[in-house]
């Protein structure tokens, strides 16, 4: 991946975390996204199920827009129209899954409805280590950012 800095709407300065993607307007890593998210540049939502969000943990202020429900992760019918519903016209929108793969499909999406959106890389629990187990590599809880459980 190739690092292109990211300007800072509020101070101007360059952020490093913003990568290049094809078919949305790139990857964020999350502290960039919190960053985004603190100062108003861009609305959070956290494409994850229900079930992930309760028994796993979440964003404080993300907004929860299901892109696949759990059972069976079938395809929410209502994305479009709820994700219009929490990101105002004109704005950026980071969206957040487990690992940084469901948010590339939904980021796709938004960019098909006319939105500036980008994926959060490591996503929420990050990538598998050599145990299978998520969430001791990277991710949104690895990198130290907010979250709560239940």
């Amino acid at each position: 991946m190739t690092v292109l800095p990211s300007l800072d709407s509020a101070t101007g300065s360059a952020l490093h975390g913003w990568y290049w993607a094809e078919g949305y307007a790139g990857d964020v890593t999350p502290q960039l996204a919190w960053h985004w998210a603190c100062n108003g540049t861009a609305v959070l939502v956290d494409v994850r199920s229900d079930a992930e969000r309760e028994w796993v943990g979440s964003v404080p202020g993300a907004a929860a827009v299901v892109w696949k429900q759990w059972p069976g992760m079938v395809m929410n019918a209502d994305f479009d129209q709820q994700l219009r519903a929490v990101v105002p016209p004109g704005s950026k929108v980071a969206l957040l899954c487990r690992s940084g793969v469901r948010s590339v499909a939904a980021a796709r999406r938004a960019t098909e409805l006319g939105m500036q959106a980008y994926n959060i890389l490591e996503g929420f629990e990050g990538a598998l280590n050599e145990q299978a187990q998520r969430g001791h590599l990277n991710g949104w809880r690895w990198q130290g950012l907010p979250w709560h459980q239940g």
